[in-house]
């Protein structure tokens, strides 16, 4: 399954995540995802494991025109040339000349000029032919409308948190009416079981356990599946190949609607992740090797 973003280009529902997987162990990983079946891989250039995910691809057997690169430009790099400069780097560890998608990380609140000029740059890039798509993350309904009132290109993307617990529906409304897909980061919200303990998560919140089983589906591929329902892209994590292999089996079940919206009604409010507006370069900048 696919879906036409809004420049035309076709993307698979469901890709690898490999947010805080190491080096050592995502080259194994993403080949065998691809293996698996997957055709989309999302990385950053934060993350550390560029030339691993372009490793991992090479040596799947799956050519490189069948798979969907998905990468993310970190705030250090934000500014025009600076941007242009990254595509550069993310591709030659990628180890490719085109990108699928490209996205900025986190919109830079305190330095909102410098992300409208990362954008440009992706604009350009676009142009160019460099990449096929571009996009956002992270972006909350108010940079959505800056970025739109400074920039041409209508994002494709925007990634966000979201998962039963964190559901966002005021972003997702803005990408919904400015024609822009929204991904899911922590679709199966693995954020929630970071603190550890007996703390609840969506793992084993009750009820997303008890479709499950209603469905003798996984607690994690019940969430998944909400998420396709609804309509958004998600890009689960995992680096064991049997969990890498029931995140994508899930094609072959449905939700009915009172599911559907019990799992909706688990909305905290609460975010993991940091507020966007926190990201700040003072804070979280860090520099970005070279390729």
């Amino acid at each position: 399954m696919k879906f036409t973003l809004n420049n035309g280009v076709t993307m698979p529902v469901i890709g690898l995540g490999v947010f805080q997987t190491p080096p050592e162990v995502t080259m194994d990983a993403v080949t065998t995802a691809l293996e698996t079946g997957y055709r989309h891989v999302d990385t950053a250039a934060a993350y550390g494991n560029e030339r691993e995910v372009g490793e991992g691809i090479r040596r799947s057997t799956v050519d490189r025109s069948e798979i969907f690169i998905e990468t993310k430009m970190w705030i250090s790099d934000y500014g025009y040339e600076q941007t242009l400069h990254a595509f550069d780097k993310s591709a030659g560890k990628l180890g490719v000349e085109q990108l699928d998608l490209l996205i900025l990380h986190q919109p830079l609140s305190t330095d909102f000029t410098k992300t409208i000029e990362a954008y440009r740059a992706l604009e350009k890039l676009l142009a160019d032919g460099l990449v096929r798509a571009i996009g956002v993350s992270n972006f909350m309904p108010n940079h959505l409308r800056a970025l739109r009132e400074q920039t041409t290109v209508v994002p494709a993307v925007n990634q966000i948190e979201l998962h039963p617990y964190f559901t966002q529906t005021k972003v997702q409304q803005a990408n919904k009416e400015l024609g822009i897909l929204t991904q899911a980061w922590s679709p199966i919200g693995g954020i929630t079981s970071y603190r550890g303990g007996n703390t609840r998560s969506t793992f084993n919140d009750p009820i997303i356990v008890d479709i499950a089983e209603q469905h003798g589906k996984s607690a994690a591929q019940v969430m998944l599946r909400w998420q396709l329902q609804l309509g958004h892209s998600v890009i689960p994590k995992s680096v064991r190949s049997e969990r890498i292999a029931q995140n994508f089996s899930v094609f072959d079940f449905e939700l009915d609607l009172a599911q559907m919206s019990a799992l909706s009604a688990l909305d905290t409010g609460v975010r993991g992740g940091p507020d966007p507006d926190s990201i700040t370069l003072a804070a979280f900048g860090r520099e970005i090797p070279e390729a």
